[in-house]
């Protein structure tokens, strides 16, 4: 029992340490990314850096200045992670935190292809794109801010002519609806096919640099297609939109399969 003590108390302790810690800078890390306190995070190390540069080079107005920030510090964390500290402690305090993230992405998922059938039956041009785990925040500054929950309704209202914000693309971020009238990169490639308009190009471009996924309802013919890494697949059954969806949440590496229609 003294060895094992000592043991723990030399080693064992030291280890599982630096392990939570690193465990909870991985955790923040994937919390944040793509989102706003990206930024925030980037000047926070900015001024670490002042901090210990104004210190070790003997600034004294300087240091004095960071150190009166710092003291009022955690009141400036908490006002500027707000929305974060919010939903990351509305998660805790669940305590079913993974089985709470599956309900919320399958109801998503249900709200997806219920809007997708709909629209698909009105002929409702719709340009919807899924954020994975490379941020979109570039192509989201150039829509609306929308921060609601992915609803059918809400949804269709985007889309629906004449709508101001129903001819860009709206990014989905989790189980939230993060913009709209999001302006895309069109895809170039030469090898896609020749009927396929500007929203089709743009839901193939979106994936083309990024590992998001895009679902596009075409305006003149109803059909839906599911675009992923430079690929399109056309003439997609709702029902196997619904099952690719959940593949893609359960199993994020399974590419869309159609292959009688992929381009």
């Amino acid at each position: 029992m003294e060895f094992i003590g000592s043991f723990w108390g030399r080693y064992l302790v030291h280890l599982i340490d630096i392990l939570l810690v690193s465990f909870i800078f991985y955790q923040l890390l994937l919390f944040i990314q793509g989102t706003r306190a990206v930024q925030i995070v980037v000047g926070i190390v900015i001024i670490v850096l002042l901090t210990f540069f104004s210190q070790l080079l003997g600034f004294p107005v300087l240091n004095w200045l960071l150190q009166k920030f710092w003291i009022a510090g955690v009141v400036v964390f908490a006002v500027l992670f707000q929305p974060e500290l919010r939903s990351a402690l509305a998660r805790l305090g669940t305590g079913t935190t993974t089985r709470m993230v599956i309900h919320e992405e399958m109801m998503v998922v249900n709200e997806i292809v219920a809007a997708v059938k709909e629209a698909s039956r009105r002929q409702m041009g719709m340009l919807l794109v899924i954020e994975r785990d490379m941020g979109l925040r570039n192509y989201l500054e150039t829509g609306t801010p929308i921060n609601g929950l992915v609803t059918r309704e809400l949804l269709l209202t985007l889309f629906q002519p004449p709508s101001i914000l129903h001819d860009g693309a709206v990014i989905l971020r989790g189980s939230r609806l993060a913009g709209a009238g999001c302006i895309l990169p069109l895809s170039q490639d030469t090898s896609l096919e020749k009927w396929l308009g500007t929203r089709h190009r743009a839901a193939v471009g979106i994936t083309e640099v990024s590992d998001a996924w895009s679902i596009c309802v075409s305006e003149e013919t109803g059909g839906v297609s599911l675009a992923q890494a430079g690929k399109i697949v056309t003439k997609i059954d709702p029902d196997e939109l619904r099952q690719q969806l959940v593949d893609l949440y359960r199993s994020p590496a399974t590419p869309p399969k159609n292959p009688e229609t992929t381009v």
